[in-house]
């Protein structure tokens, strides 16, 4: 690996599940410090980062219920302790994703996905700012939306008008913290793989595979190199941009 991020202390939330773990792994193998976030997965937020262990690098495992915003703050707090008072890339992952009709939808499951995919984004970068406006070069901090943000599917009505709304929220974030040295951007996942998948959802699948560009589908480490891009010198002059990784299917015409 390249050592892009040599000497970073970051935090990424939801690392026990797909793509959080492959977002965690890749930093860690560019030198970074991983503290990975989890609510429920600790198991596996455990063996990714006995893993990290194993290959020379640093990694804690924080629990944390992140539609709570004093959890949020906490969970800050303690990878900036750990890492000796820094936190210089925060990636928001964590989420969720049900599926429920528009029609019979109730506020509380509304509010379940948005408190979940959209107010933990605020609460935490909030804390993560407080931390990184203090240090030297600043920060980034990287939100993971989706391409449902502006390609919405049925049934995901919630999740796409959250999705939408934290692309939003990483321009305006932008905006306000470029003067403190922090960049702030999103990824935005086409569909990425995972155990199962393939069984539980065999036709969505193939129509995936039969219409992208590259022919297949995401994998997690796919985002991750996104996020190690933007959390990089190599981004130093980005902030306010939605990097689309969906191996080419936003660029299929749908008619």
């Amino acid at each position: 690996m390249s050592g892009l991020l040599e000497g970073q202390v970051a935090l990424v939330t939801g690392a026990g599940g797909g793509i959080g773990r492959g977002i965690a792994t890749r930093f860690a193998e560019e030198g970074a410090a991983v503290v990975l976030h989890c609510r429920t997965g600790v198991d596996a937020a455990d063996e990714v980062a006995r893993r990290i262990r194993g290959l020379g690098g640093r990694a804690l495992v924080l629990r944390a219920d992140l539609t709570d915003e004093d959890a949020c703050r906490r969970l800050v707090a303690g990878a900036a302790e750990w890492g000796g008072g820094r936190l210089t890339a925060l990636v928001n992952n964590a989420g969720v994703q049900p599926t429920r009709e528009l029609a019979g939808m109730t506020v509380a499951q509304w509010r379940a996905v948005v408190d979940t995919n959209l107010s933990s984004v605020f609460a935490c970068t909030q804390a993560a700012v407080e931390v990184m406006r203090g240090q030297d070069g600043g920060g980034s901090v990287t939100h993971i939306a989706s391409i449902e943000a502006s390609h919405p599917a049925p049934l995901h009505a919630h999740y796409s008008a959250s999705k939408a709304a934290v692309v939003m929220h990483a321009r305006a974030a932008a905006l306000e913290y470029g003067c403190l040295g922090i960049r702030v951007n999103t990824v935005s996942p086409g569909l990425i793989d995972r155990d199962g998948l393939g069984e539980a959802w065999p036709e969505g699948v193939r129509r995936w595979r039969a219409a992208a560009p590259v022919g297949r589908l995401g994998r997690p480490q796919d985002v991750g190199d996104a996020c190690v891009f933007l959390a990089s010198g190599l981004a130093s002059w980005i902030t306010g941009h939605d990097l689309v990784v969906d191996g080419g299917m936003s660029a299929r015409a749908a008619w």
